[in-house]
């Protein structure tokens, strides 16, 4: 976003407030696919940001569903049942029989011998058969064992009930090394070759955790990584269909977030500035009581006077409540708006949002054809920190 339509933004609407570049989307997207083998398919993670959904909606081919809320937001989104992977560690049983019994989900991924079960259980009541995605654990809560795969695939392989895809893999976030990225993708494609004499699977959705340079300790040459990525693709034994399940990557150069100055101050020699947003709206991978500098600037920077340190802490009632530490600025005012960048992925849901019974922040949408769409208006939460009474009972009788 420039400066201009920033300064445009805040003209209609006040801080704290995300404002997310829809147009950037399609080009981080081209980006990726410039630089992947022809053919991987992208898969969105809604959890990243579920504000940008139909703003992706045939830019990426998937997008994975984690709990009930993010399937309704796809569907208020309008996006088509088959682009969804309806995933998650927690399948509610009744809910997972009605999905299956209206048919509308593109596939599921199984977690667990528990998931297997409700989800074939669920096939056979509804007498339809389901697409399913075998989650292989990295070693965390997440998936199951090799052992556990080849049981399912030997028993329930053929069944008419079930298309078993191929096998899901993700182990986290953040990856800088190619080495581990090599290392994972060698443990999976050994797997789906041990597989291939018997049960000959035809897709792997794999999670490479590309890196966002959120510090400047964590900026790289992210053309040279993703031209190294796909060359390791290009060697995998496997020959199916490959999916990259990413969030972070395609989101989170899109969002920037505005927070005012609302107060300066001197105590024992340090300066600080605190602003009318905080730590419960701004999430930033790997932040430690802000001892790293993220990419924030102030959206009218005073020319000409010099550099102070200056520790930017948020509105919540809590020392935590730090953004960033000794931060060089020329000069900060009360009124003064901070620029932070790099914040479309996970910043407007990871917080802790309840605390203090603080407002939401608006969202505005800026479309690709130049208008500003105010997607949210500020939101207040003390009614959901509101006992409400609605329902009473005896603990002591039956």
């Amino acid at each position: 976003m420039t400066d201009l339509q920033l300064h445009q933004v805040l003209h209609r609407e006040t801080t704290p407030l995300y404002v997310f570049d829809l147009a950037a989307l399609p080009q981080r997207v081209a980006t990726l696919r410039e630089h992947l083998p022809e053919g991987v398919g992208l898969c969105y993670a809604v959890k990243a940001n579920p504000f940008l959904l139909s703003a992706l909606n045939g830019v990426v081919e998937r997008f994975e569903i984690c709990s009930p809320g993010e399937l309704v937001l796809c569907q208020q989104a309008g996006l088509s049942p088959d682009q969804y992977v309806l995933s998650g560690v927690y399948k509610e049983p009744a809910a997972m029989g009605e999905l299956v019994a209206q048919g509308e989900i593109g596939c599921y991924t199984v977690e667990s011998m528990t998931q297997f079960s409700v989800l074939y259980g669920a096939a056979l009541a509804a007498r339809k058969p389901i697409s399913l995605l075998l989650r292989l654990t990295s070693g965390n809560q997440f998936g199951m064992d090799q052992e556990e795969i080849r049981w399912i695939l030997d028993h329930y392989g053929e069944d008419p009930c079930l298309d078993i895809r191929g096998i899901q893999y993700f182990s986290g976030t953040q990856k800088h090394s190619l080495k581990r990225l090599a290392r994972e993708l060698a443990l999976v494609d050994q797997f789906l070759a041990s597989l291939t004499p018997v049960h000959p699977l035809r897709e792997l959705e794999f999670g490479p955790g590309f890196p966002v340079a959120y510090f400047p300790e964590d900026e790289m040459d992210e053309e040279t990584f993703l031209t190294e990525f796909a060359d390791l693709l290009r060697g995998l034994t496997f020959r199916g269909k490959i999916t990259l399940e990413l969030g972070r990557s395609i989101a989170a150069g899109c969002g920037t977030y505005l927070t005012r100055v609302v107060d300066v101050k001197e105590n024992r020699g340090e300066k600080y500035a605190i602003v009318d947003g905080g730590m419960h709206q701004l999430v930033y991978y790997g932040q430690s009581m802000a001892m790293k500098h993220p990419p924030v600037r102030p959206l009218s920077p005073r020319v000409g006077e010099e550099p102070q340190p200056w520790t930017l802490c948020g509105a919540l009632c809590t020392i935590n409540d730090i953004l960033v530490k000794r931060l060089p600025l020329g000069g900060l005012e009360i009124g003064d708006v901070l620029v932070f960048e790099q914040a479309g992925a996970y910043c407007m849901t990871e917080g802790i949002a309840l605390f203090l019974s603080r407002d939401l922040p608006g969202v505005v949408l800026c479309t690709p054809d130049g208008r500003a769409v105010l997607a949210r208006d500020h939101l207040a939460t003390h009614p959901l920190n509101t006992p409400n009474h609605q329902k009473e009972w005896n603990l002591w009788k039956d």
